[in-house]
């Protein structure tokens, strides 16, 4: 198996509303984001798969060496190999590599946040870099598209964290800042307890209204001569954005079920949004 079939096959298996995106990218591209996005998937399992913590960070240590070593040119896991020949094309850098790990090393730390300052670092991490690496292989050229690219990648984050608050809870994590539950009337343990009811409606419209937020700001930071190229990206968005509209029209009923499209839908949504941007 070559390093880029280990990749596609990594980004297929995950059934990710990013992968969607892709399918309409130049060939050069669609290799360069399914290996960055093959990355993402193997330090985010590590955590969310790894039972000891510290065996956890030893994993994640390992991922930061690897990253030295891909920009050394040196690599030595697949995908690393894979994202070797875009490293100046693409214009990826070192730093925002090591956030996402920085990101992923907070799950080992944090369970809970205390306020959306403490919780927006994290989305930064975890997806505000991944963001902008994207942006950079989908091609820019003002760099205001970067401030873009970071606004929606924590717009998708805040996506996933409303879609996933049952599931995160049965893994003992609750992402919903802690001074927000506490003015619902709530607390994390109620969370974990799964306690819907009007209050947690209400925190959830909160936590809704807040990603449209980040959505409206990101389309607002696309620079004009950028947006054929950020296509991609505008199509991650339509999936995204039409799944927290189907999560509202539900009542937020997320703590005992995964509101998802199915992949038909996806893609329909996919064409059409590349057609028209």
């Amino acid at each position: 198996m070559t390093p880029d079939e280990y990749c596609q096959q990594k980004a297929a298996q995950s059934g990710s509303s990013f992968y969607y995106s892709f399918l309409f990218l130049p060939p050069e591209r669609r290799r360069a984001i399914t290996a960055l996005y093959a990355f993402c998937r193997e330090v985010d399992d590590i955590v969310d798969e790894t039972m000891e913590p510290d065996v956890a960070r030893i994993k994640l240590a390992w991922w930061r060496t690897e990253i030295a070593n891909l920009f050394t040119g040196q690599p030595q896991h697949p995908v690393t190999k894979a994202l070797s020949p875009f490293i100046a094309s693409c214009r990826l850098d070192a730093a925002r590599m090591n956030e996402i790990v920085d990101g992923m090393e907070m799950d080992l730390t944090h369970r809970r946040y205390a306020d959306f300052e403490a919780l927006r670092l994290y989305c930064h991490r975890a997806a505000g870099v991944v963001g902008q690496l994207s942006a950079s292989i989908f091609g820019y050229r003002n760099p205001a598209s970067l401030e873009y690219a970071e606004a929606l990648g924590i717009a998708f984050q805040l996506t996933n964290i409303i879609r996933d608050v049952g599931e995160d809870a049965r893994r003992g994590r609750v992402y919903l800042p802690v001074d927000e539950l506490a003015a619902h009337g709530l607390t994390p343990e109620d969370i974990l307890a799964r306690k819907g009811g009007d209050a947690f409606r209400g925190l959830m419209a909160l936590q809704y209204e807040r990603a449209e937020r980040y959505y409206e700001e990101a389309f607002a930071k696309l620079a004009p001569e950028d947006r054929r190229d950020q296509r991609a990206g505008l199509i991650m968005a339509a999936i995204y954005r039409t799944l927290l509209s189907e999560i509202r029209r539900d009542g937020f009923d997320v703590l005992d079920r995964r509101i998802a499209l199915t992949p038909l839908r996806k893609l329909w949504i996919a064409w059409k949004t590349w057609v028209s941007s």
